[in-house]
């Protein structure tokens, strides 16, 4: 069959799921906790080819051919949207000005109830502000982009994969011009159950959740990867659909937990032991490459290392994004390429060999977020001493060389 059903491991982007006429394809977590499509009914798929034509993950080139590079550090006016954003709030300030202007906007906010990231539709600056901030877990964009009208005007936000389908999407139906697709750089999305067993050790502190925040600045943006958490047991309670003062609660969380002390989420997220592995063999998304008209992210190379409060990096690939750029209400100061991406990653992570095992363990029920560092030192350890038995002359050499040098520095001491 024609259809994106042999497809596996891929985005989970879902854009197949939105193109499809006869509504077949649905977008599910697998075995290892990343989305992917599925046909429920193969019976009434037609062959028309569109589910793959709009599948980033089929394709080998970015959708957007025509680029026009131009890049900033910027951050926004407002202290108080600069202040809880997680960087400089270019993306919140994107999104209210061009709701002003008529457009509505396809975001990502963290759903409480069912602890996942979801894309939906704001309409209102109101409804935008639970879309302000980072969420490092993947996102179920299939009932958002299902609920754009391509007549009207939208902003669309995402990852680089969902943004690179979407701008497929747009093309086939030539509606490119009544959107504007944002993304930003991502650095790979870790498992849904490795997020959920997170999930069940911050519940036994605070409760069911009903705040979630992946960063604050409350000691500085530089030091702002932590994790601030309330429940119904400690906190105030937040409405997540129409609450305006998400954008201006200072206060600390009742749980806060940073990278910096060791926050299990973090350790496990950016170990890079636990992402789709898409994002390990498929990605041509990382620091230039991008079907967005803007993209966007934390400037955190030396050149704004003694900033506290936040600044992004806005980069413009169309002469729409730029234009955007300069109409909304940032500050922006034009700056080379390469010093706003100093230190975002260039190159995707490699594929550990011990992935899929690990994966495997991860999805046991009986497996505490607490166990999973040693889990990975073990298999680290057991693949390391794999790769020896498998190249035993290179480990004697290996050997030899460790003994005449310390020989050396003996006879030198």
């Amino acid at each position: 069959m024609n259809n994106i059903g042999h497809v596996h491991d891929c985005y989970g982007c879902g854009v197949c799921a939105t193109v499809c006429a006869k509504q077949i394809i649905s977008i599910e977590l697998n075995g290892d906790g990343f989305y992917e499509p599925r046909i429920t009914d193969e019976s009434k798929c037609t062959n028309c080819g569109l589910c793959l034509d709009v599948c980033a993950y089929s394709h080998d080139d970015l959708s957007l051919k025509d680029r026009c590079i131009k890049s900033y550090g910027a951050w926004s006016r407002d202290e108080a949207v600069r202040r809880k954003c997680s960087s400089g709030g270019v993306g919140f300030e994107l999104g209210r000005s061009l709701i002003g202007e008529g457009y509505k906007v396809c975001g990502v906010r963290y759903n409480a109830e069912t602890n996942k990231a979801e894309h939906y539709i704001a309409t209102t600056v109101e409804e935008l502000i639970p879309s302000i901030g980072s969420k490092y877990i993947q996102s179920y964009t299939v009932d958002g982009f299902k609920a754009i009208d391509r007549k009207q005007k939208y902003l669309v936000t995402g990852t680089p994969c969902q943004i690179d389908s979407f701008r497929r999407y747009l093309k086939k139906f030539k509606k490119e011009d009544n959107f504007v697709l944002m993304d930003f750089f991502c650095h790979g999305v870790p498992s849904k159950l490795m997020w959920d067993k997170y999930v069940k050790w911050a519940e036994a502190k605070v409760g069911k959740l009903t705040y979630v925040s992946w960063r604050n600045k409350f000691t500085g943006w530089h030091d702002s990867w932590a994790m601030a958490i309330d429940g119904t047991e400690h906190g105030e309670p937040v409405n997540w659909h129409e609450s305006y003062n998400l954008l201006i609660r200072g206060e600390k969380s009742f749980l806060n937990s940073r990278l910096s002390q060791g926050d299990m989420f973090y350790r496990l997220f950016l170990s890079d032991a636990c992402l789709g592995k898409a994002c390990y063999e498929k990605c041509k998304y990382k620091y230039d490459q991008s079907s967005a008209d803007i993209r966007i992210g934390d400037a955190w190379g030396s050149h704004y290392k003694d900033d506290e409060k936040g600044v992004s990096v806005a980069i413009s690939f169309t002469e729409k994004g730029n234009i955007i750029l300069r109409q909304c209400n940032i500050c922006r100061e034009n700056q080379p390429l390469e010093i706003v991406t100093e230190y975002q990653m260039k190159q995707s992570p490699q594929l550990p060999p011990y992935h899929a095992l690990l994966l495997k363990k991860i999805s046991s029920p009986q497996i505490e977020i607490q166990e999973i560092p040693e889990i990975i030192k073990n298999l680290q350890w057991r693949f390391r001493q794999l790769k020896r038995i498998r190249s035993p002359f290179k480990t004697i050499i290996n050997y030899i060389k460790r003994k005449l040098n310390e020989n050396k520095n003996n006879n030198l001491s």
